[in-house]
């Protein structure tokens, strides 16, 4: 489809996207310099290991997928010709910040501290002053979605961030509400549950109705519409 066309579909109040092919994003290549030494880190970190194939000598291609994502990382020999560490700005998407440092620090990674942007965002590769950012340690002071950050590499120095995503932007979540993980939908339900109390307090009585509004909690911060009260 043509710009002209798509924009009038636009000013026709019409959908741009109905009836295009499903593109999902599958895979991302990272430049090692020891494939065995990375395996071993990724593996370490606890992603499923979702192939090891060698043609010999001359080709070698191992796939990992971090706990909940769709999408998978690979590298090995002869995979790509890019220089070892020159991936970065990667982003781990995490539901508890806080939680995603410790379980990383656990297994022997050495992540920085939790720390957000005094501008109030944070994009591209782990370059605290880039683009006139400051870092500022600590999270987010207001606990915003989209605000937290830890940074971490891989030992060819390949960069890594969390994100702490809690609410998504409105129009970022289509279809059904989904989780990824069983510790997203936990901590969905522990936010929906301290929310649930705070209703409860300012009608001063119990809601026998409860299991509806978590869901409708539930579904609406997913898809970052405005909470129920």
């Amino acid at each position: 489809m043509s710009a002209n066309a798509v924009l009038k579909d636009e000013v026709q109040g019409k959908d741009p996207t109905v009836g295009r092919a499903d593109m999902k994003f599958e895979i991302v290549v990272i430049p090692v310099t020891d494939v065995d030494r990375a395996k071993e880190f990724y593996g370490r970190l606890g992603w499923r290991l979702d192939a090891d194939y060698s043609n010999g000598d001359d080709y070698r291609v191992i796939q990992f997928t971090p706990p909940g994502s769709a999408c998978s990382v690979i590298f090995g020999k002869n995979v790509t010709g890019a220089e070892p560490g020159s991936a970065q700005g990667m982003y781990l998407i995490v539901s508890d910040i806080q939680a995603a440092r410790a379980e990383l620090i656990e297994h022997g990674v050495n992540a920085t501290e939790v720390f957000h942007d005094a501008g109030g965002g944070y994009a591209g590769p782990d370059q605290p002053y880039l683009f006139g950012r400051r870092r500022v340690s600590g999270p987010d002071p207001d606990h915003r979605s989209y605000r937290s950050f830890v940074s971490f590499s891989d030992p060819d120095g390949n960069g890594w961030l969390l994100q702490e995503i809690t609410t998504r932007l409105p129009g970022r979540v289509a279809g059904d509400t989904t989780y990824a993980s069983v510790g997203d939908l936990s901590q969905a339900m522990r936010r929906a549950s301290a929310a649930h109390g705070q209703h409860e307090a300012r009608t001063g009585q119990a809601d026998p109705n409860w299991p509806d509004w978590y869901a409708e909690y539930m579904v609406r911060e997913q898809s970052g519409e405005e909470l129920p009260l």
